[in-house]
């Protein structure tokens, strides 16, 4: 695949149906979301960023849609931890092997617990990071749930 990189080669392999799409990522942009919702001309809500937390001793990976913000009470206690709260910037990266405004949910170095937001089952199909900044695989949350085996709960 020409666009290779470790999350289009994963999910390509699990031979689950995906588009991919690219955009121009402006570095300057705080919003990687919202920036690739208005390049793609997509709702927002069907961009999804990849948040990685860690709750109690154990790291996760969560999607949520770029206009929503996780609630980590809630995360922490559905999880069965006492709190939660997003890596930092270098030790995400570490855990995933993609660059921050870049890590996708698929094919990560170190495979974390993965959660989506009960909100992408209302989406025939969604967006998600490619693995590198201005690259989204767009695909249905089933199969991506599937591919993650993933646990989908309300984290807003």
């Amino acid at each position: 695949m020409a666009k290779g990189t470790p999350a289009t080669i994963a999910i390509e392999k699990a031979g689950f149906a995906f588009t991919l799409h690219e955009y121009d990522y402006d570095p300057g942009d705080e919003g990687v979301g919202w920036q690739a919702a208005q390049t793609l001309g997509v709702d927002p809500a069907r961009v999804f960023k990849t948040l990685m937390l860690e709750a109690g001793r154990e790291r996760l990976c969560v999607l949520i849609s770029s206009q929503r913000t996780v609630n980590l009470k809630r995360l922490a206690a559905a999880v069965g931890a006492k709190d939660a709260a997003l890596l930092p910037p270098a030790e995400a990266e570490r855990a995933t092997g993609y660059r921050i405004g870049g890590i996708s949910p698929f094919g990560q170095k170190k495979r974390a617990r993965t959660i989506v937001d009960r909100a992408a089952l209302g989406f025939t199909t969604i967006f998600v990071s490619g693995g590198r900044r201005g690259l989204e695989i767009e695909v249905a949350p089933g199969d991506l749930v599937r591919l993650l085996c993933a646990e989908v709960m309300d984290v807003t």
